[in-house]
């Protein structure tokens, strides 16, 4: 419950003055002056509590039962037809003989008081294959190199690293089981995607987990690391664009814009870096040394007697 912010009770305590004076323990002013209230706001909690129990102690809306020069429904549906035809609100007005405050306040109360709000709701796509190893999802985080604290930490502005370069965090999912695996790489070059590739299909094997198919968006490195497999493997290599491709709109926004294809990735990749990098205040980059994590879902499709961390 969201009480008034100068509110002297809540509810146990209305309730705790009520009994205090239902049963005769103190008097009606004597308890008023416990509770810091007045005498009439005590009797108003007391009379509640005797009409209706501890129900009665509950905040009331302070709307009035009838409100005669609220505007007619015909206008608010006027309003809102015409807003979904994107009138501004000061047209509105004009069209509807309403003031432009009345209209503001319909078009926030229908929630169309924003241009975004107009566009039409993308429904969420998520999807999960029926099997460990139908698909394997695999991105690329470039993070910035740590060679020394910088001015956030030591708050001189003096402290400063640059040209430090890169590097790349590798993060393949497992759509089924959402088990993990991860690896620093130098670069995302072709050579690099190879190794890690050839490293997630070692860890996923181990745990008898078999690839069939990888998706990413980093054709250019992916296309050799995928064809660097053995054939007896069977893996499918499927190179889906960064971002996922669109019919042009009048205006793009966040209600507007596709799902991505990686999607999977996202979060994964947040936490990853939260865990290997942020989370970690020792921790120092390290040029063609791998930094390793495996993570498991705690999915009951995988094989939880053999699971481990590398590091």
């Amino acid at each position: 419950m969201d009480y008034h912010h100068h509110v002297r009770l809540t509810v146990y305590g209305r309730e705790h003055l009520c009994r205090s004076v239902v049963e005769g323990r103190l008097s009606l002013r004597e308890a008023a002056a416990e509770r810091g209230l007045s005498r009439q706001s005590a009797a108003k909690w007391v009379r509640r509590y005797r009409e209706c129990g501890v129900a009665g102690l509950e905040d009331r809306s302070s709307r009035p039962a009838r409100s005669p020069r609220s505007t007619p429904p015909d206008r608010v549906e006027m309003v809102e037809r015409l807003r979904r035809e994107r009138w501004t609100g000061v047209r509105i007005a004009q069209a509807t003989g309403l003031s432009r405050a009345t209209v503001s306040r319909i078009l926030v109360r229908l929630k169309l008081n924003k241009v975004k709000m107009l566009e039409p709701q993308v429904p969420v796509v998520r999807y999960e294959h029926a099997a460990p190893g139908d698909l394997l999802h695999i991105d690329i985080k470039k993070l910035a190199r740590i060679h020394k604290p910088g001015h956030r930490i030591t708050g001189n502005p003096q402290d400063e690293t640059r040209g430090a370069g890169w590097e790349f965090l590798y993060v393949a999912v497992d759509d089924h089981s959402r088990m993990a695996y991860v690896a620093m790489m130098p670069d995302e070059k072709a050579v690099s995607a190879s190794s890690f590739l050839h490293q997630a299909h070692v860890y996923f094997a181990r745990h008898n987990i078999h690839l069939r198919r990888v998706m990413t968006d980093n054709a250019p490195a992916s296309s050799p690391a995928c064809s660097a497999i053995p054939a007896e493997h069977c893996i499918y290599a499927m190179c889906v664009p960064a971002s996922t491709p669109r019919a042009p709109t009048a205006r793009l926004n966040a209600s507007s814009r596709q799902p991505s294809e990686n999607g999977p990735m996202r979060a994964s990749i947040r936490t990853q870096q939260n865990e290997i990098v942020i989370s970690n205040p020792g921790y120092i980059s390290a040029t063609g040394i791998d930094h390793m994590l495996a993570s498991n879902r705690n999915h009951p499709s995988v094989d939880q007697d053999s699971m481990s961390t590398t590091s």
